[in-house]
């Protein structure tokens, strides 16, 4: 019984100590937070305050959809002068001209926003189709310019590792990165990242739920 109480006792402690843990400011001095509607209302003045430098936004995803609680996030990210991007979550069993009439009608024009992220989560393959599955690569490349095209910037390409695995586009298509990993450097991608999520599990004043918080290589 003793035994089970200590092993119970540091399994607290180490979840703990998992909900503080954030990369050392010193290796990576600029840090900041991913959210979305999963988050539920951040307050955006408390996440600078706790140290964000920047925080992206989800922003829509595939043809039609929208993050609940993007417009909220965008007004509340530039009351609080926090400098901000945006997240699509693309989908490739969706055409890249209906995920960008989609992503424009959603992110207005702004000179002063981060360079967008797609995030590639979803696989070719759970279209069903192996058409899309071949044409994966060009449809994304189409995504890419007609979103570029909008912003007037380069996109960062947001890879998951089983994305990455399947289709390896870190090496194919020359943009910027963001791995994710939690607690350890992600490696995955064949080459340097420029964006890294540290940890999905980060506690703090400014929301009720765990951050996905970033790191900027320097």
């Amino acid at each position: 019984m003793l035994l089970l109480l200590a092993l119970v006792a540091l399994a607290v402690v180490l979840w703990q100590r998992t909900q503080e843990w954030m990369p050392s400011r010193a290796e990576y001095p600029t840090q900041g937070a991913l959210v979305g509607e999963q988050d539920g209302a951040v307050d955006f003045n408390a996440l600078r305050a706790t140290g964000a430098d920047f925080v992206y936004l989800e922003a829509s995803h595939g043809a039609e959809g929208r993050d609940a609680q993007f417009p909220r996030n965008l007004a509340a990210a530039i009351d609080a002068q926090l400098p901000h991007g945006v997240v699509h979550a693309y989908d490739p069993c969706v055409s890249a001209e209906r995920q960008a009439a989609n992503f424009v009608t959603i992110v207005p024009r702004d000179a002063d926003q981060l360079p967008p992220a797609i995030a590639l989560d979803k696989l070719a393959r759970e279209c069903a189709d192996p058409i899309v599955e071949a044409g994966l690569e060009s449809e994304l490349t189409t995504f890419i310019n007609q979103v570029e095209g909008h912003v007037g910037q380069p996109v960062v390409l947001k890879i998951s590792p089983e994305f990455e695995a399947e289709h390896g586009i870190a090496v194919r298509i020359e943009r910027n990165l963001w791995l994710e990993r939690d607690f350890a450097q992600p490696d995955y991608a064949g080459r340097p990242w420029t964006l890294w999520t540290a940890t999905s599990y980060s506690r703090g004043e400014a929301s009720d739920q765990p951050l996905r918080w970033v790191v900027v290589q320097p």
